[in-house]
C-alpha cells in the first residue's frame, strides 16, 4: 500500500478519546488522519462491554492495527479500576518485596488488558522512592526506594505482563526521581549531573531496554544537557544521543503528554510535535484536544523524509507480530480476573500492616 504524507505522519500519533461514544465527526478525523494509536482515560470508561465495544471500533477504523493503550499501572494510576477492582499500588508492591507477587500483578494486569485489546500499557514507573514530600506525581507509584528494587520488582512485572503479549513502557526517561514538581504544571528543573544520573536513575533502564519494549520520555529540563531551560520530551541529546546513542535503544520511544503545562505553556502542539520527531521520539502522545492532532500531522509533513522514515520503521517494527484484539468480550473471565485482582491487594496489604515498623 502507498502511503501518502498525511497517512505517514499519523502514524507519529498517539491520541487520545474525547468521550465513551465516537461521534461522525471524530470517525471522519481517525479514517483521514490514520493515528499510529490511541490512549483512553477515565472519561472513555463506562462499563466493561462499552470499553471493550470502543476498542473494537477504534481498531476497525484503522488500516493499520493501531497501538491500544492506557495507563494500568496499579494503585492510584489505574484507569480500568474505574468500574473493577481496585488494584495494588506499585509502593506497596516494593515494600512488601515479594517479586512473585508483582509478577502476578504483571499477568493480572496483562491478561486483563488483553481481555479489551490493549496491547501497550504505560508502565511501570521506574523512577525510584526518595522523598514523599515531592510534588511530583510520583507519590505511590514507584516500585522501590533504589534502581537494583526497582529493577528487581519491575522485571517481574513486564514478563508477567509480557506474558498475555501486552508490552510495557518504561517512564519516566531519563528520570523524575529528583523532580521537586509535577510536570503537569511547569517545567521541573531537575540539577542532577550526568554522572550522578548515570550512576543512579538510568541504572533501570540499562538492565530493562530490551525485549521490544517501549520508553517514554519525560518534559523535565536536565541543566546537564541543556543550559536554557528545554524538556528532554524534545531533547536530541538526551533521545537521539544518550538514549539512542550510549545506551542504544532503538526500540519504541514516546513523549509523555505534549499537552501537560510543562509544554503547552510555552509550546502549540504541531511545534512540540516536530520538535519531538527531530529529537529522536517516533510517537506524540496528544491526550485530549482533537483540534491538534490534524495540526500536528500537518506539522510532520514538513519534516525531511528521512526524520520521518526512521520513526515509522521503528514503529513498523513494535507492531510486527501484534495480536489482533478479541472477537467477543469474556464477561466471564472478567468477573474472575476483578476477583484474583482483589485477593492479590489483600494479600500484599495484609502483610503490610502486619510488618513491623522500621
Amino acid at each position: 500500500m502507498t502511503m501518502d504524507k498525511s497517512f505517514r505522519t499519523g502514524q507519529c500519533l498517539i491520541i487520545g478519546v474525547p468521550g465513551p461514544d465516537l461521534s461522525g465527526g471524530f470517525r471522519d478525523l481517525v479514517e483521514r488522519l490514520q493515528p499510529g494509536g490511541f490512549i483512553l482515560f477515565a472519561r472513555n470508561l463506562a462499563h466493561p462491554e462499552q470499553v471493550f465495544s470502543l476498542v473494537s471500533e477504534l481498531n476497525a477504523l484503522c488500516d493499520i492495527p493501531p497501538i491500544m493503550t492506557i495507563d494500568q499501572e496499579g494503585g492510584r494510576v489505574a484507569r480500568l479500576d474505574r468500574f473493577g477492582s481496585a488494584s495494588v499500588a506499585g509502593e506497596s508492591l516494593g515494600l512488601a518485596g515479594q517479586s512473585d507477587w508483582t509478577r502476578h500483578h504483571g499477568e493480572l494486569t496483562g491478561e486483563l488488558l488483553t481481555l479489551f485489546g490493549f496491547n501497550l500499557n504505560l508502565a511501570p514507573v521506574v523512577d525510584f522512592r526518595t522523598d514523599d514530600s515531592r510534588d511530583n506525581s510520583l507519590w505511590g507509584r514507584c516500585l522501590g526506594d533504589d534502581p537494583a528494587s526497582v529493577i528487581e520488582q519491575a522485571s517481574a512485572f513486564l514478563e508477567g505482563m509480557e506474558s498475555h503479549q501486552v508490552r510495557g513502557s518504561l517512564k519516566h526517561f531519563p528520570g523524575y526521581t529528583y523532580c521537586e514538581k509535577d510536570p503537569h504544571g511547569r517545567i521541573p528543573v531537575i540539577p542532577r549531573s550526568k554522572d550522578e544520573i548515570d550512576d543512579h536513575e538510568l541504572v533501570p533502564y540499562k538492565k530493562l531496554l530490551n525485549m521490544n519494549r517501549s520508553v517514554m520520555v519525560g518534559h523535565s529540563h536536565f541543566p546537564a544537557w541543556h543550559n536554557e531551560s528545554w524538556p528532554a520530551s524534545l531533547s536530541s541529546p538526551i533521545i537521539n544521543g544518550l538514549l539512542r546513542s550510549d545506551l542504544r535503544f532503538q526500540g519504541l520511544v514516546m513523549t509523555d503528554d505534549i499537552e501537560m503545562g510543562s509544554i503547552a505553556q510555552r509550546f502549540g502542539a504541531a511545534e512540540a510535535t516536530r520538535l519531538a520527531i527531530e529529537a529522536g521520539c517516533d510517537i506524540s502522545l496528544i491526550c485530549h484536544n482533537p483540534a491538534c492532532y490534524q495540526l500536528a500531522a500537518e506539522a510532520l509533513e514538513q519534516l525531511p523524509t528521512d526524520t520521518v522514515d526512521d520513526a515509522l520503521k521503528r514503529i513498523a517494527a513494535w507492531k510486527k507480530g501484534q495480536p489482533r484484539p478479541p472477537g467477543d468480550f469474556d464477561s466471564q473471565r472478567y468477573q474472575a480476573l476483578s476477583d484474583e485482582i482483589t485477593e492479590l491487594k489483600f494479600t500484599v496489604e495484609s502483610q503490610l500492616e502486619g510488618a513491623p515498623e522500621a
